[in-house]
């Protein structure tokens, strides 16, 4: 089965568009591009990737999507369009048509000042607009957003969503009650899956040890099992806090308690089911 790490990105750094990468992520300030990724792939045995977006301008998908085409093992592309906007499917229609490496869309939602943003009418009509496209949706949101993506995932039981990060809990401090019980809520929909990335960036950047993570791990296999999880590095934005091979290490540790066949879905064969690659 393919291994694939089902969340990564590549950007041309600019220092207005991205200015979410700030002074203390000086590490990350600068371009990244197939080539650096592709040892990290081969020394870990990586198939393939999904790309995912960085910014909310469709240039950013021209920029993926022509990556895509030149370097294989980029099987996939999460890419952004305006789902608000009255031209969403007409958009939607455009990538559907020409793009193949095109499988789904996300919206910073954790950026948006408005808490219930997702539950917004126009936003849940641009939801209402990927399945008959076949595109899937990344769910990008911290923990005080879990309840509304509950409600907006129980609105739309036909569409393929997935939430990124594990939603980002509070690893650093150790809390975990909150997020623990509406993880256990959301996870209850069938048509949600989870990718466990980004985990180390929400953890002490420098003083993080392996055990950190295991109480999260723990509610996270258990509320979604292995069928509806995937691994993603969340490369570059990992190496604020450690190596590619060490954000797969804390895995590859956790999940050995699985069977092989629970193992090979964990680190690709549910990707490959869900975005379709």
């Amino acid at each position: 089965m393919l291994k694939i790490d089902a969340h990564q990105h590549f950007w041309q750094f600019d220092p207005i568009r991205d200015s979410w990468i700030t002074n203390e992520m000086s590490v990350i300030k600068r371009d990244f591009l197939p080539a650096d990724i592709k040892p990290s792939l081969t020394r870990n045995e990586i198939d393939g990737t999904v790309l995912v977006q960085t910014c909310q301008d469709e240039s950013d998908n021209e920029f993926m999507l022509k990556l895509a085409e030149q370097n294989s093992f980029i099987k996939g592309v999460v890419g952004w369009i305006d789902l608000q906007a009255t031209n969403a499917e007409e958009r939607l229609n455009y990538y559907y048509t020409n793009f193949p490496k095109l499988k789904g869309i996300r919206h910073v939602v954790q950026g948006e000042p408005d808490d219930r943003f997702m539950l917004g009418k126009k936003f849940r009509q641009g939801i209402s607009l990927l399945k008959q496209f076949g595109f899937t949706y990344d769910i990008l949101i911290y923990p005080k957003h879990i309840k509304y993506a509950s409600e907006l995932v129980s609105e739309f039981p036909d569409q393929k969503f997935v939430l990124d990060h594990i939603a980002k809990p509070f690893i650093k401090t150790g809390e975990i009650e909150a997020w623990k019980n509406d993880i256990i809520d959301l996870a209850q929909y069938r048509n949600v899956f989870c990718k466990v990335s980004g985990m180390l960036t929400e953890a002490d950047w420098y003083k993080w040890r392996t055990s950190d993570f295991t109480p999260y791990l723990e509610v996270i296999f258990n509320a979604f099992g292995t069928n509806r999880l995937m691994y993603g590095s969340d490369w570059p934005v990992c190496l604020l806090a450690g190596a590619y091979s060490r954000s797969l290490e804390i895995l590859q540790i956790f999940s050995s308690r699985y069977s092989q066949q629970e193992q090979e879905l964990f680190f690709g064969g549910n990707a490959v089911r869900f975005y379709n690659l």
